[in-house]
């Protein structure tokens, strides 16, 4: 992560470009004007448009009008919601821990979580993240206090019915301290509060409720809480061009940027910020958020979720229109499995994390970020048909490194040549090459490896992507170097397809798919292709090349077979319907319009896996992975926002 710690003691204004873009900064009352003027005064480039409240930034925000607005979670859950589609982009940092939201008791205490109902609470009444917007927002989700949404009634109304008592906004205790004061006087039996309004010589005396059921010690509040407060943040547009915005506010030296000579706290950005975070651009609203939080906004908003229909359906992630007709046609035989396009598998991982879909089947570089990002593998494929009945030793295969025959091209010869790569990040086309050609070296990358290659999902703008075909048209060919089957050369056909047409002279793909074009239905662009024609290199002997067959004495690695991902709560659904799917459809693992939509061809049936993810991808196959982020481009953006602490201390 490019994390950049401003100095507290200022630092040098940075002299404007004179074609830099301007920064239209969206303030929300006068003080935040009078405050973004001054900010202005220290940097051309950031211009300030004042709106009357933090959903008229939105939409200004939305219409191009501005660009971006400082915003707590709460705000940041509602701008990432439709129309607005923002997405933080910046994050401050602190000196001290966000907001643990807790449910404090007496040490005495006789109920738990689960018994709250006719309880007298303590909250601190004013909409905040400890004492209201976190605890009630779970509450509600985790379906311990009813509420059905606004329709039914308001959502104070149904906190009223279900507490005995609590306060309210005129009373004494209406703060953090005075809620805990509620309770320390006898007035409320649970207070939720921050964890820090609990005095540190008092907590012996108090319990936390634990969203488990069970109690801890107030000092375990990072393993007992009802959620975390994040950090506030700049959010923006999707496309927002989050450098130019961090390098506008780094032209303001630091102690601008958070002081608030107006004697109104907190303008603009927190006075207690230490510091800016500029976030990775895989970062949505549910990312940062994380999930806790966000279904407790959601369910402040919306009141509890409904409960999930026996038998439900799942919803299958698709990638290009070839992949959404297969599954049509699945969807017809199996109406349980209904089908959801996304726009590349990282777009597909968010969705099902979102529960916008359920599963995806992928390689083992990207069972690795779903792994990282709280998917779990759940169905492995099987390439070998003796061992699909009895369930036997767990599908992998070969990375292999081919060449064209007489085309000279061997390992120690393979610096500077054009590459062929089923997709950036993936598997046999990326990961596995990375790792044995640039190990640990630091200066390595396969970019700079090789002259120029086609690697889909690469940035258009780089050498990674000049080889790419796209769809085959003409001109404005927005599918070229997409990460889809509408980029002719994604996918291990299409690697190989890059290899077989000369655009390339090494490609990295499973060690199947050469045979898979000796016999069969071909496409006609392999009509004339011989398997023959095609060699095998590997650094086991630099200097030689092999049978296309040897790929057993020459390959790059052997790793897990590409694996099913959902999430946990839905995986006896997506098991269930899978069973049922391999045992219905007679060409599930047969591609009509393409090669290896939704399932690897070559897959012979799906088996249920139960191993966690360390053990079923293994830890020689995660170390390698984990090698290569140490050498290029580091780790994937989706990786990075999905472990990103939301709350950095620093």
């Amino acid at each position: 992560m490019n994390i950049l710690l401003i100095s507290l003691l200022g630092c040098l204004v940075v002299a404007p470009s004179a074609s830099a873009q301007k920064v239209k900064w969206c303030v929300k009352t006068q003080n935040e004007q009078k405050k973004c003027e001054h900010l202005a005064s220290k940097s051309a480039d950031l211009e300030c448009h004042l709106r009357p409240s933090i959903t008229e930034c939105m939409k200004s925000i939305q219409n191009g009008e501005a660009d971006a607005v400082t915003a707590d979670g709460k705000d940041i859950y509602l701008g990432g919601l439709h129309p607005y589609g923002l997405r933080p982009i910046i994050a401050e940092k602190y000196k001290k821990e966000c907001c643990y939201a807790v449910a404090v008791v007496k040490s005495d205490a006789n109920f738990n979580i689960n018994e709250l109902r006719g309880k007298k609470s303590c909250h601190s009444c004013s909409q905040s993240s400890g004492g209201w917007n976190i605890p009630i927002g779970r509450l509600v989700a985790e379906k311990k206090i009813p509420w059905e949404g606004p329709d039914d009634m308001a959502l104070e109304k149904a906190v009223s019915q279900f507490f005995s008592s609590s306060c309210s906004q005129s009373e004494t205790y209406s703060s953090d301290k005075g809620a805990f004061q509620c309770l320390k006087n006898g007035k409320g039996q649970v207070a939720f509060v921050c964890h820090d309004a609990i005095p540190v010589s008092e907590r012996q005396d108090y319990q936390l409720l634990c969203m488990d059921g069970s109690k801890k010690s107030v000092e375990d509040y990072k393993d007992c809480h009802l959620g975390k407060e994040p950090a506030r943040a700049v959010i923006g547009r999707m496309d927002a061009d989050s450098q130019q915005i961090y390098k506008v506010l780094t032209q303001i030296p630091y102690s601008d940027l958070v002081s608030s000579d107006t004697g109104v706290k907190d303008l603009i950005f927190s006075d207690s910020a230490s510091g800016l975070v500029e976030l990775p651009k895989s970062t949505d609203s549910f990312l940062y958020l994380k999930e806790s939080f966000y279904m407790a906004m959601r369910a402040l908003r919306d009141g509890s979720p409904q409960a999930p229909a026996p038998e439900r359906p799942i919803e299958w992630c698709t990638i290009g229109h070839a992949e959404k007709t297969k599954c049509d046609k699945v969807n017809s035989l199996i109406p349980r499995m209904e089908c959801r396009t996304g726009s590349s598998v990282e777009d597909c991982i968010k969705k099902v994390m979102r529960g916008e879909a359920d599963a995806l089947a992928v390689d083992g570089g990207q069972v690795y970020i779903g792994g990282k990002c709280g998917l779990v593998p759940v169905m492995v494929e099987q390439y070998d048909q003796q061992s699909c009945p009895n369930g036997g030793e767990a599908s992998s295969y070969y990375v292999v490194a081919v060449v064209r025959k007489d085309s000279r091209v061997t390992w120690s010869k393979l610096r500077g040549k054009k590459s062929c790569h089923t997709g950036l990040n993936r598997n046999a086309g990326w990961k596995v090459p990375d790792s044995v050609i640039c190990g640990q070296s630091p200066d390595c990358t396969l970019y700079n490896f090789f002259s120029e290659g086609c690697a889909p999902g690469a940035d258009p703008a780089s050498n990674m992507c000049k080889l790419c075909k796209g769809s085959g048209k003409a001109v404005g060919d927005e599918s070229k170097c997409k990460a889809s089957s509408e980029e002719m050369y994604y996918g291990y056909d299409g690697a190989f397809r890059c290899l077989a047409e000369k655009a390339g002279e090494v490609a990295f793909i499973k060690h199947t798919i050469i045979g898979d074009y000796k016999e069969g239905k071909r496409p006609e662009w392999a009509k004339d292709l011989k398997a023959d024609d095609f060699e095998l290199i590997c650094p086991q002997s630099p200097d030689s090349t092999f049978k296309y067959t040897e790929f057993e004495a020459c390959n790059l690695a052997r790793v897990p077979a590409h694996a099913v991902i959902t999430r946990e709560d839905v995986r006896s659904d997506v098991v269930s319907v899978l069973k049922q799917a391999q045992s219905s459809v007679p060409d599930l693992f047969k591609s009509e319009d393409g090669k290896n939509l939704l399932f690897t061809d070559s897959t012979k049936c799906l088996q249920e896996n139960t191993k966690p993810l360390e053990e079923f991808l293994t830890k020689t196959y995660m170390d390698m992975i984990e090698r290569t982020y140490k050498t290029g481009t580091g780790e994937p953006d989706l990786v990075k926002a999905c472990t990103l602490d939301n709350c950095i201390v620093g």
